[in-house]
């Protein structure tokens, strides 16, 4: 049962209709200096038109988020060049993707290696409940690797006509003026077999900074820092029998053992299990909190080998800055990993992809310069459309995340069938799902009571120390 790959469904595309997140119409608080700074956008249609060739933009980093942007540019009429430095990158994470993301991306199932349907959240204490009996016949969590998913994204930016360079983005020199070229400094790798590379200069009239937590583009506009969790992973190869369990199932384990202010995973794969924790708090205990999940799982993946460890930052909110002038960030660069849950996929591309259509818009389709004012355009409306989300998420963290007993009450929340239908909804389409008064009202007394229990448990626990 390892070698489960849906072969039968090869080349096809998921018939899904695209479900755009809802635009809140809200104005969004003013006391914010990150995710809601409110902003006058005014179309540069007055900026001057680009003489001789089309607009020229670069995309630092070619993860989910710079393969759509570059895709987006380079369909829209923009000259576009992506700089990668690892086109075989492997970064430490779940892999899980929502089911919109096949749609809206057009992703192909083959690059699916399992369709998750059934979740296992379990507690503290080891108790388990099972979430996804809300789920529809077609609806699924899509589990990739990050290696197939990001060389897939790349190869389509480039086959619509995006330069992909192999290379190690170094520096950048800002422009003197509105119309002056960046001067992007990058150690080049092409047809290279050894040695150190070769120096060489692009110049591009606007960037798109894609290169992850530790972007070097952030750093060249003063983004400033944003504190960031520790993501720890072993990909766990187990006997094919073990296998079988995990063939449409994800585990999350909860608990002050495998992590003080997130969870630990167990996501199948195509022939293995990734198990993985993370923390912000306690990041130099990672390796032992590593060590608590496996043992959580112990019996699920006994004789199984580690064939793979990946260790990465992943930021927790977004950057003070995300754009200055002709400059953009997107995915992790810009901070778009969202707590409780620690997603970052789908956010990263459709970042990339907004960006790339607010610079292609501004541009008229690469024929003029853009300013800040069409990056601004990208900013307002990812903040609008994303920061309902980005804010439940955050309170849940801060809520469930603080302490054993409100993990236990949190556990048991999830077996709520109102609870599992309003988390698949906002996760599975990227909106946040209208809920039902009474419902709400419910689970609002269910929650109390079931961090009354987990305390007295906690009681009863701590006599039985003593």
């Amino acid at each position: 049962m390892a070698s489960i790959a849906l072969k039968t469904f090869i080349g096809l595309r998921h018939s899904t209709a695209e479900h755009n997140p809802i635009s809140l119409s809200t104005p969004l608080p003013p006391s914010s200096t990150i995710m809601h700074r409110k902003l006058r956008v005014n179309a540069s249609k007055s900026s001057p038109r680009v003489n001789g060739r089309n607009l020229r933009v670069a995309v630092i980093g070619g993860g989910p988020a710079g393969g759509a942007a570059a895709e987006t540019l380079a369909k829209g009429g923009v000259e576009t060049f992506l700089i990668e430095r690892k086109m075989d990158n492997c970064k430490p994470c779940g892999g899980a993707i929502p089911l919109c993301m096949v749609g809206e991306f057009d992703l192909p199932l083959d690059i699916i290696d399992r369709r998750v349907t059934k979740m296992k959240m379990i507690s503290p204490s080891n108790v388990a409940v099972d979430i996804g009996q809300t789920l529809q016949p077609h609806e699924y969590i899509g589990m990739v690797r990050r290696e197939v998913l990001d060389d897939y994204l790349r190869n389509r930016a480039a086959e619509s006509g995006a330069s992909v360079i192999n290379g190690l983005f170094l520096k950048m020199e800002l422009p003197n003026s509105s119309r002056d070229p960046y001067k992007l400094y990058y150690t080049a790798y092409e047809n290279k077999t050894g040695g150190s590379g070769e120096k060489k200069v692009l110049e591009v009239d606007a960037v798109i900074g894609a290169d992850g937590a530790n972007s070097r583009v952030a750093k060249s506009i003063n983004a400033g820092d944003y504190e960031y969790a520790i993501a720890f992973q072993e990909r766990i190869k187990i006997p094919d029998d073990k296998m079988v369990y995990y063939e449409d199932l994800a585990e999350m384990y909860v608990g002050d053992d495998v992590s003080p202010d997130f969870y630990g995973w167990v996501f199948p794969k195509c022939d293995h299990v990734a198990v993985g924790t993370g923390t912000v708090t306690h990041k130099g205990d990672i390796k032992k909190f590593q060590t608590a999940t496996r043992l959580r799982a112990k019996d699920k993946i006994l004789g199984g080998k580690i064939i793979r460890v990946e260790a990465h930052p992943i930021p927790e909110h977004p950057r003070p800055r995300r754009v200055l002038e002709r400059v953009a960030l997107v995915g992790d660069a810009a901070g778009y990993v969202t707590k409780c849950s620690g997603e970052g996929i789908y956010f990263a591309a459709k970042s990339g992809r907004m960006c790339a259509e607010a610079i292609v818009e501004g541009s008229e389709n690469g024929k003029r310069l853009i300013d800040e004012s069409d990056l601004r355009n990208y900013l307002e409306k990812w903040d609008k459309t994303y920061w309902p989300t980005y804010k439940v998420l955050d309170i849940l963290q801060k809520v469930f995340y603080r302490s054993n007993p409100a993990r236990e009450a949190f556990v048991e929340m999830c077996a709520d069938e109102y609870v599992q239908k309003m988390t698949f909804d906002s996760y599975l389409y990227k909106k946040v799902a209208p809920g039902n008064p009474i419902e709400d009202l419910k689970l609002a007394v269910n929650t109390i009571g079931s961090v009354f229990r987990a305390n007295a448990l906690r009681r009863e626990m701590d006599k039985l120390n003593v």
